[in-house]
């Protein structure tokens, strides 16, 4: 099995002009993030984060991570059908982690 690393991106200034979820919505966005974990199961290595970019020219679009386990690209597709981050109109970049020999 190969690791992977999922960046979710977003228009920043779409991210910035949504207005703060409801605690119901809160509660609706919470419950599909989980639903999408329970679905990968052991294949998920680091549920991830939110990220903030501080560095001068960092890409603001990156707006989290997580690392998962599987067994290829068409796999980790799969995983990504239905997924909340593109449920709400983000998208996600797939990088494959390439062990360094000796590391």
């Amino acid at each position: 099995m190969a690791r992977y690393l999922l960046l979710y991106r977003a228009d920043p200034e779409a991210m910035a002009s949504m207005p703060e979820p409801t605690p119901e919505q809160a509660e609706q966005m919470n419950a599909a993030w989980n639903s999408w974990a329970q679905q990968v199961g052991a294949g998920l290595i680091d549920f991830g984060a939110p990220t903030a970019a501080v560095s001068e020219g960092a890409d603001r679009s990156v707006g989290g991570y997580t690392l998962i386990e599987a067994d290829g690209a068409d796999a980790v597709e799969g995983l990504l059908t239905g997924h909340p981050h593109r449920a709400m109109g983000g998208t996600i970049d797939v990088y494959e982690l390439t062990p360094v020999p000796g590391m």
